[in-house]
Order: C-alpha cells, then sequence, then structure tokens
C-alpha cells in the first residue's frame, strides 16, 4: 500500500484520556509522514472528545477554528475542592452536599453565561515569563494571573445525581470548563470539581463524526487520509467566494480583487476564497465598497503528483 505525502486538511480526531495535545500532533506526524502538524485548542489529558488535526497548509486556518465555539460535556462532582479543579489534583477541601437540585443549579448558572471573567487556572498551558504554568505548578509555584474575559453561550444542567450533576456547556475560545465548574461550586458554597469532560464540538466538528482513538495509534495510514476532510472544511459556514483564473493569480499574489456580484459581501465580513475548480486558495477580507477581496492568509494548493512513499 502507498501512502501519499504531503496532503492538507483536518483530522478529527476523538482523544483519549491520558494522551495530550501534543501527543496527538506527534502521533499523526509520525503516522502520517507529514512535517505540518498543529492542532486548535488544547484538550486536558485527562479529558476526552474533538481535537481538530490541521495538516499542511491547512495549519494556516488555525487561529480562525480555534475562534470557533466549543460545547462540553461535564460531570462536576460538588462538595470538592482540588488544587487543579478536577479529581485528579490534590484535594484542598471536601463537604458533604446537603442539597443539589436542577433548580438551584440552574440559578447559579446564570451569572456565568454571557461575557464574564476566569482566572487561568495554574495547572494550564498559559504562559507566564516564558514558562508554561503547569510548570511552575508542578514546582509548587503559585504565580499572579489577570483575569481573562471569556465567552460563554449557555450552561444547560442535563442530569443531577447528588453529589454530581452533568453540565453541557457551550464556550467560546478560552473558556476553562475546570473553572467553571469551580466558581460554580463556589457560588452554591460547597466548592466543586470535575469528575469527567468531554468536549462534543469544535466549530463544525462533531464528536460523532470524529475518528476513534484506536484508529489514530494503529489503523493503516490510507485509512487515516480517507478520515482527512479538506482545509475550507475548517470554515464551514462562512460565505465563499470563487475568482476566475486571472484573479485568483492576482489574489495569491497579495492582491486585492474584484469579486462579481452577486458573490459581493459585506464590508470587512471575511470570507473563503476559492479558484474555479472550487480548490481553497486563502482567507479574505471583503472591502469597505462591498466589490472587492483582499488576500488576509494565502493557502497553496497541494502539487498534484506528489511523491509516494511506502507505507
Amino acid at each position: 500500500m502507498s501512502v501519499r505525502v504531503g496532503g492538507s486538511g483536518v483530522l478529527a480526531v476523538n482523544k483519549a484520556a491520558g494522551a495530550t495535545s501534543f501527543d496527538v500532533v506527534a502521533l499523526v506526524r509520525r503516522r502520517l509522514h507529514v512535517r505540518r502538524v498543529g492542532h486548535a485548542g488544547t484538550l486536558d489529558p485527562a479529558a476526552t472528545g474533538v481535537l481538530p488535526v490541521l495538516i499542511g497548509e491547512a495549519t494556516k486556518l488555525t487561529p480562525y477554528l480555534m475562534d470557533q465555539d466549543k460545547e462540553y460535556v461535564a460531570t462536576v462532582r460538588f462538595g470538592l475542592t482540588t488544587d487543579t479543579h478536577d479529581t485528579e489534583g490534590r484535594v484542598l477541601s471536601e463537604v458533604t452536599v446537603s442539597r443539589l437540585e436542577r433548580r438551584d443549579l440552574e440559578e447559579a448558572s446564570r451569572p456565568f453565561v454571557g461575557r464574564i471573567k476566569q482566572i487561568p487556572p495554574m495547572y494550564s498551558a498559559v504562559h507566564h515569563e516564558g514558562r508554561r504554568l503547569y510548570e511552575l505548578a508542578r514546582e509548587g509555584i503559585e504565580v499572579d494571573r489577570e483575569p481573562r474575559e471569556v465567552v460563554v453561550h449557555s450552561i444547560a444542567v442535563d442530569e443531577v445525581a447528588p453529589p454530581r450533576a452533568t453540565l453541557r456547556v457551550v464556550c467560546g475560545k478560552g473558556t476553562y470548563v475546570r473553572v467553571l465548574a469551580a466558581d460554580l461550586g463556589a457560588a452554591l458554597g460547597y466548592g466543586g470539581a470535575v469528575e469527567c469532560l468531554v468536549r462534543c464540538r469544535v466549530g463544525p466538528f462533531h464528536l460523532a463524526d470524529a475518528i476513534p482513538w484506536a484508529d489514530v495509534v494503529s489503523a493503516e495510514p490510507a485509512v487515516l487520509w480517507s478520515r482527512v476532510t479538506p482545509p475550507e472544511s475548517a470554515l464551514a459556514g462562512w460565505q465563499g467566494v470563487t475568482l476566475d483564473e486571472r484573479a485568483a493569480v492576482a489574489f495569491g499574489h497579495g492582491q486585492a480583487v474584484e469579486v462579481r456580484a452577486p458573490a459581493r459581501g459585506e464590508g470587512g465580513s471575511s470570507v473563503r476564497v476559492h479558484d474555479v475548480t472550487g480548490t481553497l486558495i486563502g482567507v479574505g477580507v471583503i472591502t469597505e465598497d462591498g466589490r472587492r477581496v483582499k488576500p488576509v492568509r494565502i493557502l497553496h494548493a497541494d502539487r498534484p503528483g506528489t511523491r509516494i512513499l511506502p507505507a
């Protein structure tokens, strides 16, 4: 069997518990024989679920995919406070939960929906003076962290079984569900820690469509490539414009080009830009007059005849 080397696209992985996001990237790089591989949003080692892995030219779309909403299902154990905000950490306090009802949880959750401030946890990948916070935390060092604004679109209470509850959270980038659980627990007067966390969706990529972890580890490379979706899948839902051959060449050279009606859009809006073959050639922004598109990020199509290596 032969493996095509040098392709681009997105592989939505269902990450297993215990693997880091870096582990996933390293494994995909090795299994697919590609150098340029990244991911769209760190997932805690203990968490499972959707981790979009971007390959080749698709890595240029990472910031756009990371900007999209994420959905989580979290099982929170109330009455427990730890230094990591999950049950993997060192226990700081533990109390009996005397009352935990759906109505109370829904009421306590309301202040945490919308634009809120969160303090990043010490056990996180946030940088501080050139080092990751989790590296400092493992050395017993705690540093001041500035609150960050994040967006929580919704918190739904799926199930209540005291002292636990299952919450479904839809949020924007940079949101720590562990911190949300701890803050919600504090608001209830019990404390709280995440016992199980599953990421169900990142933008257009859903858990049901993600490749199983066992396949990432052991399936033939051709099977993995068959699950790689085109780069434009990272921008599903965006408006797209198609350029003729001459305009596509000019766009690829960094020039703003005219967009023919009816594809013209609202000034300042971001769009996918395709050539006449349907290939994604970049991300552009519509000029204020709505008539032209300026290149923001240019993708180079995979060259036909890319070399073949034995599997």
